[in-house]
């Protein structure tokens, strides 16, 4: 059985294609300004690495913001749900995920059987999101994906006391403009952005095992800054893109519903 999940982000679009369990291939790349678009040349990419076009896929779901715009899917669902069942699929024993995505930052707990019991997500503020880091990569003119290797240099404690990401990007020219070592400031950008997101889960108690999906996870400095905001160790899911997750769950999806119809 084939089956593919499409996710359209506010930032990126990825879809993964399945056989049975196994990963056939996967796609990940910049969003378009229309999400039929992105989807269509995500979808397109995968498809292709996979060897075969759509009328070999039993079921496709679709998830993300974007979601309600894709034109061949056959079901839809929640990137919560999404991210939720790719966690539990990949890691049964996981209790909470935390996504963090372009634009905005989920903490999701899980029962024992991988349902979802309840979730909180900060969707009307930049900061604690992939578009505060993104922004602040900018103002520093570092290249967004060379951030966590950047802030591991880091070797004075440095604060950033502002949420807001627009003063937090006035506080960072600030700092710049004071000689502090590049390092030291994406050490503390991480930390602030670490903070806000601890406090997320932490309002809906956190609990063990923890996983991070979405695009942020591959940036070890959030990822060892969250670690110490939450106090707790966050398992790391073997051989699978944290970017993709969602894709990942969607097409989980698609294969319970091709199984019953």
């Amino acid at each position: 059985m084939i089956t593919a999940g499409c996710d359209i982000g506010s930032l990126t679009a990825k879809a993964v294609i399945l056989e049975n369990d196994r990963i056939l291939s996967q796609a990940v790349m910049r969003a378009k300004t229309k999400p039929a678009e992105s989807a269509a040349e995500v979808m397109n990419l995968a498809l292709a690495k996979a060897g075969f076009d759509l009328t070999g896929v039993d079921h496709v779901t679709g998830t993300g913001y974007g979601r309600e715009q894709i034109p061949f899917v056959s079901s839809v669902e929640s990137e919560i749900s999404c991210h939720a069942r790719a966690a539990a699929h990949l890691m049964p024993s996981v209790r909470m995920v935390i996504d963090i995505g372009g634009q905005d930052a989920k903490a999701t707990r899980l029962d024992e059987n991988g349902k979802v019991v309840r979730y909180l997500y900060n969707d009307k503020c930049a900061s604690g999101t992939g578009r505060f880091l993104e922004v602040m990569a900018e103002a520093l003119e570092i290249p967004l994906e060379e951030l966590g290797r950047a802030g591991s240099q880091a070797k004075e404690k440095l604060t950033i006391s502002n949420q807001c990401v627009i003063f937090a990007e006035t506080e960072v020219v600030s700092l710049v403009n004071e000689g502090k070592d590049p390092a030291d400031i994406i050490q503390a950008l991480h930390q602030a952005l670490a903070r806000r997101v601890a406090a997320l889960a932490k309002s809906i108690e956190v609990r063990e095992d923890v996983v991070m999906t979405g695009g942020v996870a591959k940036n070890q400095g959030v990822f060892a800054a969250l670690e110490e905001a939450l106090r707790v160790r966050i398992k790391i899911l073997d051989n699978v893109d944290p970017q993709i997750m969602g894709a990942l769950g969607a097409a989980l999806y698609a294969q319970e519903k091709a199984r019953r119809s």
